[in-house]
């Protein structure tokens, strides 16, 4: 497992640009500080590809977030460690960038959300005397 930041390669949509974006960007630390590993990293970005970039950000955040959920908070005499306050960070990122991705969503009666009238409709199947009824 890698754990790598350059800040002279913000420019280009990669890991790390990503690190930056997140603010998982103390390496110096390996696994104790970094919350994802540069292969991660690598991985959900070559999957979803510049074009993406929010949806990887999204994803990788999920990860993050998934991986924190399950510390807790841990007293020790006067050692008090409050591990959930990682995930309460992490998880506020998520649903602030949950809220932008909406926000930014094809817009309604848009060509691509532009539906035809459904199939079937109600009493379509009714038998009524007289013949059928057409609802339109």
């Amino acid at each position: 497992m890698s754990y790598s930041y350059d800040p002279a390669r913000l420019n280009e949509y990669g890991k790390d640009r990503m690190r930056f974006e997140l603010g998982d960007v103390m390496t110096e630390g390996g696994a104790d500080t970094c919350a994802l590993t540069d292969e991660e990293y690598n991985a959900v970005i070559t999957e979803y590809g510049q074009a993406k970039w929010k949806r990887a950000k999204y994803k990788l955040l999920e990860s993050v977030v998934h991986r924190f959920s399950y510390e807790v908070d841990t007293k020790v005499g006067h050692l008090d460690l409050a591990l959930s306050d990682r995930y309460k960070r992490w998880k506020a990122l998520l649903d602030e960038l949950k809220k932008e991705i909406e926000n930014t969503a094809v817009p309604v009666g848009s060509p691509r959300t532009t539906k035809k009238p459904p199939y079937f409709s109600t009493g379509m199947h009714d038998n009524r005397p007289g013949g059928p009824r057409h609802v339109p």
